[in-house]
């Protein structure tokens, strides 16, 4: 089958992270010819530095990369096509698929939610209002009535021999150091290594002021993020690249962005991950650790419904206390009551318990076919 994938980055990396996993792991894993299509070049480059901003094509890890013209030029579309996100495919486009014989699979690829409702929508159909052609909906999801999710075959074996050891010359070891945290730090027991990805933040002041006075010296690594004036102010100094600053028990580090892997890479180095959106939000989740995700803000709060019932699944098994505190600090940290020193205490005393439940979280959805699996299986039936 030939592939063809739409993609508009609407919000920096959520959008084009999600495209750029889905074509490489067809192009990579199941050896097909993938084209994405891609309308901001820039933004895909720091996910991925091999791609050339000022090229219209070119080639990337076996994948036909296309920008994606405000004037779309003729192309003859693939066996399927993939609308992600609802950005809405050319009007010339959608006609060569209408022309086509046999038509194309139409696929939106929708938001990822733990809500109920997915379950009702996925795979449903949508006839084209004008033309003879039939769009359905796939719903990434966290049960086997949904999409699945994203993950490449060889994940957790990379995972565990990331991990292998934790001695100083480790896998693990030279990572940290070639991100420039210093040799001692990950591995004195009492540090806490966070990662932080978010986007602007009301709340990571009071996140941060809490780390500072806490109980336990804290390592945040942040990359370059929209969060950054956030962090300056806290620090009250500009930060690049490189530098550290050291706030009472808080040691906070700008690191570079990084591409894919090594993401992942920083993922499953840390204790706790602060994830943001929706691709870096299921990457810490493979990581088998603690994490808090930052949801993307939608009008009239509708974000916090995506929320809670994420928290609900993630949270069934654990005892009630822990789960109280997980509750408690996710809305805090989007918005809803203040982040406190005592919440934060109280939260990070339940690590052992979220440690534990992360692991078997992330064991129970590798136990599920992954999105691409269940996409391709999907597309054959159309075929």
């Amino acid at each position: 089958m030939r592939w063809d994938i739409f993609c508009k980055v609407v919000d920096n990396f959520g959008d084009i992270g999600v495209c750029w996993r889905l074509a490489r792991q067809l192009a990579g894993e199941h050896g097909l010819a993938v084209r994405l299509w891609v309308d901001d070049l820039a933004a895909f480059r720091q996910l991925c530095p091999e791609i050339r901003a000022d090229r219209s094509e070119q080639t990337a890890m076996g994948v036909d990369v296309r920008r994606w013209e405000q004037n779309f030029a003729d192309a003859a579309p693939g066996d399927v096509v993939v609308e992600t996100f609802a950005c809405r495919l050319p009007d010339t486009f959608e006609s060569a698929m209408a022309q086509r014989d046999p038509r194309p699979v139409w696929i939106n690829l929708d938001h990822l939610s733990a809500e109920a409702w997915v379950a009702d929508y996925h795979a449903r159909p949508s006839p084209h209002p004008r033309l003879p052609l039939t769009k359905y909906f796939f719903f990434p999801g966290f049960t086997e009535q949904t999409g699945g999710l994203l993950r490449e075959n060889t994940l957790e074996r990379e995972r565990q021999s990331f991990l292998a050891t934790t001695a100083r010359e480790s896998a693990r070891a030279r990572f940290l150091t070639r991100l420039g945290v210093p040799d001692a730090m990950p591995f004195d027991t009492d540090t806490l290594l966070v990662s932080l990805f978010s986007y602007e933040n009301a709340a990571l002041a009071d996140l941060l002021d809490a780390w500072s006075r806490g109980d336990r010296p804290v390592l945040c690594l942040a990359p370059p993020a929209r969060n950054q004036p956030d962090l300056e102010r806290f620090a009250q100094r500009r930060l690049r690249v490189g530098d550290a600053a050291r706030i009472g028990r808080l040691t906070l580090r700008l690191i570079p962005f990084l591409p894919q892997p090594d993401y992942d890479r920083l993922l499953w180095s840390c204790d706790i991950n602060f994830a943001r959106g929706e691709d870096s939000f299921v990457r810490a989740q493979w990581a088998a650790r603690p994490m808090l995700w930052h949801i993307y803000a939608q009008k009239e709060n509708a974000h916090h419904a995506k929320l809670s019932a994420f928290l609900d699944a993630w949270c069934a098994g654990l005892p009630d206390p822990p789960a109280a505190a997980m509750r408690a600090l996710s809305f805090a940290w989007n918005g809803v009551g203040p982040i406190t020193g005592e919440l934060w205490e109280r939260w990070r005393g339940f690590f052992p318990a979220f440690h534990e439940h992360a692991e078997k979280w992330q064991k129970k959805l590798m136990k599920q076919q992954d999105l691409c699996s269940r996409l391709m299986q999907f597309c054959r039936s159309g075929l």
